[in-house]
């Protein structure tokens, strides 16, 4: 997991460039310690929000379990009216660790910086991508009615 963290944090260094203080290294290191993250279409039983860089830590820990990530695309930038939010979109590519199938995910952030530290991240994703991974293209396709777009 820590090179595919370390492949996180340099795409969201990329991304966010001089709203980070340039010691941040690491994803925790550019978390204010109050930060908050928030997955707003997480199914049930996953976290939708994650208060304090302790609980996030222990987050990504066990998303390590559940998912094999293998890369992270080039992130595209959006400006915002307010020179603390930062709208990113970017691609995520794995496998459930489990099942095999294929994590290959949309993602949009919306994070908000202050003193060169994120303190809200939330982020927007298709929830049957990680379901496929985590419970396998059967379960997507019950619930999809049987024509899931894996994508």
């Amino acid at each position: 997991m820590t090179d595919n963290v370390q492949s996180f944090s340099a795409m969201l260094r990329k991304a966010l460039g001089d709203r980070l203080a340039p010691e941040a290294a690491t994803f925790l290191d550019m978390l204010a310690d109050d930060g908050v993250m928030e997955f707003p279409y997480a199914p049930p039983g996953l976290a939708t929000r994650l208060d304090g860089k302790a609980a996030i830590a222990q987050h990504l820990e066990g998303l390590a379990d559940m998912i094999a990530f293998d890369r992270m695309s080039e992130p595209t930038v959006h400006a915002t009216t307010d020179p603390d939010v930062t709208i990113v979109e970017v691609e995520g590519f794995g496998r459930g660790v489990t099942t095999g199938e294929s994590y290959d995910q949309r993602h949009i952030s919306v994070i908000q910086t202050d003193a060169g530290r994120i303190v809200h991240y939330r982020d927007y994703w298709n929830p049957l991508v990680v379901v496929r991974a985590l419970r396998g293209s059967a379960v997507v396709d019950a619930i999809a009615g049987g024509a899931s777009d894996h994508g």
